[in-house]
């Protein structure tokens, strides 16, 4: 069975699976990568949101195959404690976190919006997480820190 190659986090794979397989299965089954997380399975909650090129996708009804030879970034690659993204600042900052299960889908979702528009509204914020569920009701501080994060993103 040929395999199927791309960069995760900046650094090239490949794997060898059926193709069909959800590109969630494949990172945190194949590659142990784990922050992108198994929520409905149906691509309806953003738990599993991984960044493909600059759109966040639901990596859990999103087959192997649809990434090759193309760019995949998860939380893992957005930044670390070390060298945290101004999102996960900003998410810090306007204690945007709750229990945390939603968040690294949230996370990739708006950087993948500030990815295509580093100067977003309010409105297109929140358009761009509707689709990300989060029962903890930290919707309002999530949005004042993908703004807060855009405005530190800005060139001085």
């Amino acid at each position: 069975m040929p395999g199927i190659r791309f960069r995760l986090n900046g650094t090239e794979v490949f794997v060898d699976a059926d193709p069909d397989t959800s590109l969630l299965t494949i990172l945190r089954g194949k590659l142990g990568i784990m922050g992108a997380h198994f929520g409905c399975g149906a691509g309806e909650c953003g738990a599993c949101n991984v960044m493909v090129g600059d759109h966040a996708v639901t990596a859990c009804d999103t087959p192997l195959w649809s990434a090759e030879n193309k760019e995949v970034v998860t939380i893992e690659g957005l930044g670390n404690a070390e060298r945290p993204h101004p999102l996960q600042r900003a998410f810090i900052a306007e204690q945007a976190l709750q229990c945390g299960y939603c968040v690294s889908g949230i996370l990739i979702s708006a950087a993948a919006l500030l990815k295509r528009n580093p100067d977003p509204t309010r409105e297109e914020i929140k358009a761009a997480l509707d689709r990300n569920l989060c029962r903890c009701g930290s919707h309002n501080r999530m949005v004042r820190a993908v703004l807060r994060a855009a405005a530190e993103m800005q060139p001085r």
